[in-house]
C-alpha cells in the first residue's frame, strides 16, 4: 500500500493552483474543469503522490479547515532539503510565515499561510 493522492481544502481552486505552482513550485498534474479537479505534484517526482486542491464547498470541510487554521494546526507538511534556503525563497515571494524555522525533535520546521485558508508546514529532517 502506498499514498497516491492526498488533499488540502482550499477556498478558491484557481488561486490555489497559482500559489502552489507559481510560489511553491509544484507542477500541475491533472485539471478537469468540469468537476473542478486540480492536482499538483513535486517537480522532482512527477509520477509520485498527487496533492488535490480540493474545494471547501462542503460546509463540514469549511468548518474543519477554519478550525484547524484558527488553532494554528498545519493542514499538511512538505519535506525540504534545506529549510533555511526554502524559507528565504518563499519569504522573497511574499509568503507569510507564522513560524520561522525552528528546531524540534527530529526535524527543523516552519509554518506559513498558503493564502487559500491553510497553514502549511515545511520540514527538514535532522539526523542525530
Amino acid at each position: 500500500m502506498k499514498i497516491n493522492l492526498t488533499s488540502v481544502f482550499v477556498e478558491d481552486t484557481n488561486k490555489a493552483l497559482r500559489f502552489y505552482t507559481e510560489v511553491l513550485g509544484f507542477v500541475k498534474k491533472v485539471h478537469i474543469p468540469e468537476i473542478n479537479w486540480i492536482t499538483v505534484v513535486s517537480p522532482d517526482d512527477q509520477e509520485g503522490t498527487q496533492l488535490l486542491l480540493e474545494p471547501n464547498d462542503n460546509p463540514a470541510a469549511k468548518i474543519y479547515q477554519q478550525s484547524i487554521f484558527n488553532q494554528g494546526i498545519p493542514a499538511t507538511s512538505f519535506a525540504v532539503e534545506d529549510i533555511e534556503t526554502e524559507y528565504e525563497r518563499l519569504t522573497k515571494h511574499g509568503v507569510e510565515f507564522t513560524m520561522k524555522p525552528t528546531k524540534t525533535v527530529g526535524a527543523i520546521i516552519a509554518v506559513f499561510n498558503d493564502t487559500c485558508g491553510n497553514r502549511i508546514q515545511i520540514h527538514q529532517p535532522v539526523i542525530a
